[in-house]
């Protein structure tokens, strides 16, 4: 198996296309909103007002993550990142989805008139061009990346959490634009402003929706995932093809900050190797798998004799076999 793809995505370049893209959207939609009294524009300019915050977070988020390791923190900052991308999702979920549920709700009881509503449809026009041309450049990103999965396989798998937040808000800002021109549509047909306050409430579902979907990702990688499959299935195959490698008793890994991942294996090595020839088997080990898998940026070996217990693919001992308890027989069968 060749060693997974090491190409880097522009993350930033995404987040700074979004941010211009959702400062520009949300001065245009809360202008529009306060001239037309358009409760599904309000709300679109609370998720825009929402996503352009959260932008600035995972800018935050970078910056912190690039400060270098301390006795405290060893092993770096990089998930920072995550920790911020989770704050995130909880804006989109408060200001975004909360907020425009209720402005919708009181929309519906006010019953008020949306006036110039076409004044509404231009600016969500408009908004849709802005947030399609940052879409573009995200999954433009994602595609250097994303090595022939499916965009949902590669959501699923992949451990780059700010790329997992763009994308997300990118989606739900389309989406919430489109439930907006339908609301208005129907209330400029109708001339019943209750579809407008309906659309509002709509809006908020989504992004409710949305930002639970993505809380329940982030969650995985602040609490620590395993490298992806890919990579853990190359690390493996590395392994076990190494000359001086002859069984892999246990293997982790711990995805960090991007695609930085921590490798830590207890192996079996050639029973050759002894002392110094020993230290020099690792360390050539360690070397050969970051050159080919530059992602492994702390790689931790441990030999283990052959008499040594077998641990389980998680590290942990395996749990012992449960003995079925001998039936006696009766001394009068």
């Amino acid at each position: 198996m060749s060693a997974p793809n090491s190409a880097q995505p522009d993350t930033l370049r995404s987040i700074y296309y979004a941010l211009g893209a959702n400062l520009a959207i949300t001065v245009m939609k809360f202008g529009g909103a306060a001239y037309t009294g358009s409760g599904a524009l309000l709300a679109e300019s609370l998720h825009s007002l929402a996503d352009s915050g959260n932008q600035m977070l995972l800018l935050l988020g970078r910056k912190q993550a690039t400060a270098p390791p301390t006795a405290h923190h060893p092993l770096g900052h990089g998930r920072a990142t995550y920790f911020w991308s989770f704050i995130v999702t909880l804006l989109l979920f408060s200001v975004g989805g909360l907020v425009s549920i209720y402005e919708g709700y009181r929309k519906l009881r006010e019953q008020a008139d949306v006036e110039s509503p076409w004044v509404a449809v231009v600016i969500v026009l408009v908004a849709m061009l802005l947030e399609g041309m940052s879409l573009r450049v995200t999954l433009q990103q994602i595609a250097t990346v994303r090595q022939g999965l499916t965009l949902w396989r590669w959501f699923r798998d992949t451990r780059r959490g700010e790329l997992i937040v763009v994308l997300g808000e990118d989606v739900a800002a389309i989406a919430g634009l489109a439930l907006a021109l339908a609301a208005l549509a129907a209330t400029i047909v109708t001339g019943n402003p209750m579809y407008d306050a309906l659309g509002s409430i709509g809006i908020g579902g989504l992004l409710i929706v949305v930002a639970s979907g993505l809380a329940i990702e982030i969650k995985s990688l602040l609490i620590g995932e395993s490298a992806a499959p890919r990579m853990r299935q190359a690390i493996r195959e590395f392994f076990a093809n190494h000359p001086h490698v002859v069984e892999i008793r246990s293997l982790l890994t711990i995805q960090q900050q991007g695609e930085e991942i921590l490798v830590a294996a207890q192996l079996r090595m050639q029973p050759s190797l002894t002392g110094q020839r020993l230290l020099r088997a690792i360390a050539e080990c360690k070397s050969e798998l970051q050159s080919r898998i530059p992602q492994a940026k702390w790689v931790f070996i441990e030999p283990v004799a052959e008499s040594e217990k077998r641990q389980g693919k998680d590290g942990t001992q395996p749990p012992p076999r449960a003995r079925r308890p001998r039936r006696r027989r009766s001394i009068y069968a």
